[in-house]
């Protein structure tokens, strides 16, 4: 079977993605194969189509981690009644057998994978993925917007959750606002009973993190982000500090938490390396904690929130797949608050 598809033969600019026309092969067993509706875009589609390093590329590659669509057809060994179902794709791949996958905790497995960067994505007409990783879309939601989910509210709730363990009436700083993975980690933080203060570079996507649910909302370009958030919890700091930006907001971030408090980072958008003083770390008893995506587990566990509407998806923008270089431009300009969403 053959799928249309826009694919990458080398890293580079926005130009390496190109219409292509591939053969999906026989259908294996254990995997479905789905008419895609819409991938959802993240800043990893962005590294992984400017070269990463640790990456062993398999060209053509195609990118999208976040996928939405209908199941045309169920491989050996997959429940038949799965045909023909609505499903959104738990973006993280992993063995299914190792004491990490057996204990939940199936995104610590030593051959983790993620849909679009170390193993081929969503950018089709057409893609086969593992039954093992289908959720049923939510029933409130279009299909095609069902696609802005996964990633960025499976990352956010690990680090929430099972990272932060962010209890009712806690403080609660999120940085970037604008972004996917902030988005979600701003309905959660409320879903939970905390206080939010979300920050962002852009003063027009704070009345969006305001409107959101954010308690408080701060520009990090004009502000002294530490001392508002002093003020704010009577001179506290924040007892969970969400990060993704990296560089020198840990610096940051450091001086902003709370004694005993947590910041957890899942990425670095801004820069990979940072300087910081120590001693706050260890004097203070501040824990720096790292977090990548999450369990497939979280996206069943969050279905009946998102159904009742406590948690939604943030779309800033919308294109169809042909339109992948013009929408890979538009994330990287930072200027959307939400995910960008491609079509198909």
């Amino acid at each position: 079977m053959k799928t249309r598809a826009m694919v990458m033969h080398k890293t580079g600019g926005f130009d390496v993605l190109e219409p292509a026309e591939l053969d999906l092969g026989e259908l294996q067993p254990g995997h479905v194969r789905l008419k895609v509706a819409a991938v959802a875009m993240n800043h990893m589609d962005l590294w992984v189509r400017g070269g990463l390093p640790s990456l062993r590329y398999q060209f053509p590659h195609r990118l999208g981690c976040d996928i939405s669509g209908t199941v045309l057809a169920c491989g050996p060994g997959v429940d038949a009644t799965w045909g023909g179902k609505a499903v959104m794709v738990n973006p993280g791949l992993s063995c299914g057998t190792c004491i990490a996958c057996l204990s939940g905790r199936d995104n610590l497995c030593k051959s983790y994978r993620i849909l679009g960067e170390n193993a081929q994505g969503g950018y089709a007409e057409y893609v086969d993925v593992p039954a093992s990783n289908l959720v049923r879309a939510p029933i409130n939601l279009t299909l095609e917007d069902a696609a802005a989910i996964p990633l960025c509210f499976i990352t956010a709730w690990q680090m929430i959750v099972d990272k932060g363990r962010v209890a009712p009436g806690q403080w609660v700083l999120i940085h970037a606002a604008g972004s996917g993975v902030s988005t979600a980690a701003i309905q959660i933080a409320k879903l939970h009973g905390a206080r939010v203060i979300a920050t962002s570079t852009r003063r027009d996507k704070l009345q969006y993190a305001v409107a959101l649910g954010a308690d408080h909302a701060l520009c990090s370009n004009d502000e002294d982000v530490v001392a508002r958030v002093k003020d704010l919890t009577e001179k506290r700091g924040a007892d969970v500090v969400i990060d993704h930006v990296g560089g020198d907001m840990l610096a940051l971030s450091l001086r902003a938490v709370a004694w005993g408090g947590k910041i957890v980072s899942c990425g670095a958008t801004a820069a990979p390396t940072a300087s910081i003083d120590m001693r706050h770390v260890f004097f203070r008893q501040i824990e720096i904690l790292g977090s990548t995506m999450g369990s497939k587990s979280l996206l069943h566990r969050m279905l009946p929130h998102i159904e009742s509407g406590a948690l939604r998806p943030v779309i800033g923008a919308r294109y169809k797949l042909s339109e992948a270089r013009e929408a890979h431009a538009r994330l990287a300009s930072g200027e959307v608050f939400g995910k960008v969403l491609l079509t198909v």
